[in-house]
């Protein structure tokens, strides 16, 4: 399902607000698509690894493009490095932005739309959730690079200490926290206070809607009674310790797993990667297997994290940009070029294949890992839209979260960061209510 953003991109802060008014009063018609082939230099920036190797192969897989790759900082830091070249006037043609980042570049004016210069059969290649993500008020604003299923990752010979088979309900869940704590001393999961969109995608599968577009204004409802639920079970366990809070990608969280203390971890696709690397020399071959999340009685699948390809707002050659992301997201040539970079999901599933040729380690698992990806990403993306600033939720999770533990409230905190979030985005200048 499309949510539309159109009436709020006239909602968006003071330095855009005219432009935007503008794009909503009278929308602009696409650009028609190109008869001859693009032609010219692609700048394109990303912080996602050997990234420079996709760009050399495209080059040397024709003659009319030039691509010219520079590495930038993930996170907010290279956010705000391309924020400030747009505003001066010297974006890269490519850039590499998160799902839940991308709102925020449409609704502040820093994205060219891509109607006109990418087809509806390219569109067509990726899945639902992935889609429902970069298609906003109406137009296309990035193609999808991977599509993450959120999942689990359980030790299983310590579920198998503790007689419990792989949770398929959260009750189940709860249940084998408490016999796994009892028979083994290990926590079934880590609560990870310091990754927003984390609880995001379980709030998510429980049929969570945190943000929604309407005619006027931004709702928010990250107090809804699905995330309160999801709080509740949580909170529930940290207290009687089958679950830990631990910040994520830590050296506490580490040797948690090396140690045998966390008997899983709640992460993604990509998780793979990130336990093998740190597990590896453990003696923990074949022990880790790959699940699908417990249910809450719906089919709802989730994305943890995932990343987009994009064009800035002053791109001197969009259309030349258009194509080289298409080879980017839809050819298995790609992929192939950037190697055993890690367990990526893709969202194109007929890159499936190269994406399991590549990553060399799957066998280190007990199970097929990549069959339950598959299934794992079967569900229904429901809808979900993440908001014109998420940013300000980060803050406020990580400003409310910092104490969370047994003798915590989650459900009140989650209150109190919808509170915060609302009044964060006022201050940027969104109607909210």
């Amino acid at each position: 399902m499309r949510k539309s953003l159109r009436p709020i991109l006239c909602l968006t802060t003071a330095a855009v607000v005219a432009a935007s008014l503008t794009a909503c009063s009278s929308p602009a018609e696409p650009p028609p698509t190109a008869s001859k082939p693009a032609t010219g230099t692609v700048v394109f920036w990303s912080s996602l690894s050997n990234m420079d190797l996709v760009a050399e192969a495209f080059n040397d897989s024709q003659e009319d493009i030039e691509v010219v790759f520079e590495s930038v900082p993930s996170g907010p830091d290279g956010y705000a490095k391309l924020s400030t070249a747009i505003g001066a006037g010297n974006a890269p043609d490519v850039a590499t932005v998160e799902y839940f980042a991308l709102p925020e570049f449409v609704t502040s004016d820093r994205l060219t739309p891509l109607d006109g210069y990418v087809s509806e059969k390219t569109m067509d290649t990726f899945n639902e959730a992935s889609r429902n993500l970069v298609q906003l008020g109406g137009d296309t604003w990035a193609l999808p690079y991977d599509a993450p299923p959120m999942m689990v990752w359980y030790r299983q010979d310590l579920l198998a200490a503790a007689g419990v088979d792989v949770p398929t309900t959260w009750a189940e869940f709860e249940e084998a926290g408490d016999k796994v704590l009892a028979a083994t001393g290990s926590y079934l999961a880590s609560f990870n206070a310091n990754e927003s969109s984390w609880f995001a995608g379980l709030a998510w599968q429980n049929g969570g809607q945190w943000f929604e577009s309407g005619d006027e204004s931004w709702k928010v409802g990250i107090d809804d009674k699905a995330s309160q639920e999801v709080a509740a079970l949580w909170q529930r366990m940290l207290a009687n310790g089958s679950v830990k809070a631990v910040p994520s990608f830590t050296d506490e969280w580490t040797a948690d797993m090396v140690d045998g203390r966390a008997a899983g971890v709640i992460g993604a696709s990509w998780s793979a990667s990130s336990i093998y690397n740190r597990v590896k020399d453990a003696g923990q071959e074949g022990k880790w297997i790959a699940a699908e999340l417990p249910s809450w009685g719906t089919d709802i699948a989730p994305l943890y994290g995932g990343s987009t390809f994009a064009v800035p707002k002053g791109s001197k050659n969009p259309e030349a940009a258009a194509k080289f992301m298409e080879f980017l997201t839809t050819d298995p040539l790609a992929i192939e070029a950037r190697g055993d970079s890690g367990s990526a999901f893709l969202a194109a599933p007929e890159l499936t294949e190269a994406a399991k040729e590549a990553y060399a380690t799957s066998d280190f698992f007990g199970n097929d890992i990549w069959e339950v990806f598959e299934k794992a990403s079967a569900g229904d993306p429901n809808g979900w839209q993440w908001g014109p600033n998420f940013g300000v939720t980060s803050s406020a999770m990580q400003e409310t979260l910092t104490a969370v533990g047994p003798e915590g409230d989650l459900v009140s905190d989650f209150d109190t960061v919808q509170q915060k979030t609302i009044d964060g985005l006022k201050q940027t200048g969104l109607s909210v209510k």
